[in-house]
C-alpha cells in the first residue's frame, strides 16, 4: 500500500470489468476506523444505491460512529455503522443520519457513474 504520509494511504478502488479509481484514506479523519479498513484490506461486496447520490458496498468491519458528520462533499469517502459499509459519494449531500469520514476519491469521481446495483466493487493495497 503506497502511503502519502504516516497518516494517508492510497488503496485502488475498482469497479470490476469497468473502471478503477485512486482514493485517499486519511487516518486523522478517523484513525480507529481507517486503521480497521486499513488491516482489512482487501475488501469487496455488491454495489448498492442510497438514493441517487451514494455508492456502497457492505463488509465485515465492525466500527461505530467516529467524529461523525452529515455532510460530505462529491468524491468523499465514509463509514456508516449500519452493515459496515463503505460509501461513496457522487454529489454533495446532507444525510440524516450521520457517517464516518474517512478519505475521498482523488481519480475523476464521475467513474462510479457507470457503477449498477450489484457490480463488484474492490478495494486493495495500491501495488508499488
Amino acid at each position: 500500500m503506497s502511503a502519502g504520509s504516516v497518516s494517508s494511504f492510497q488503496p485502488i478502488i475498482e469497479i470490476r470489468g469497468k473502471s478503477k479509481l485512486t482514493c485517499d484514506l486519511k487516518r486523522h479523519l478517523s484513525p480507529k476506523t481507517v486503521s480497521s479498513i486499513l488491516r482489512s484490506l482487501p475488501l469487496e461486496g455488491n454495489a448498492h444505491f442510497l438514493g441517487q447520490n451514494i455508492v456502497y458496498f457492505e463488509t465485515m468491519i465492525n466500527s461505530g460512529v467516529e467524529r461523525q458528520r452529515k455532510e460530505f462533499k462529491k468524491g468523499d469517502i465514509a463509514f456508516s455503522p449500519a452493515g459496515g459499509s463503505i460509501c461513496f459519494f457522487l454529489s454533495d449531500v446532507i444525510l440524516t443520519k450521520s457517517m464516518t469520514p474517512i478519505g475521498k476519491i482523488t481519480s475523476d469521481v464521475g467513474m462510479l457513474s457507470d457503477v449498477k446495483s450489484g457490480d463488484v466493487i474492490a478495494v486493495s493495497q495500491a501495488v508499488s
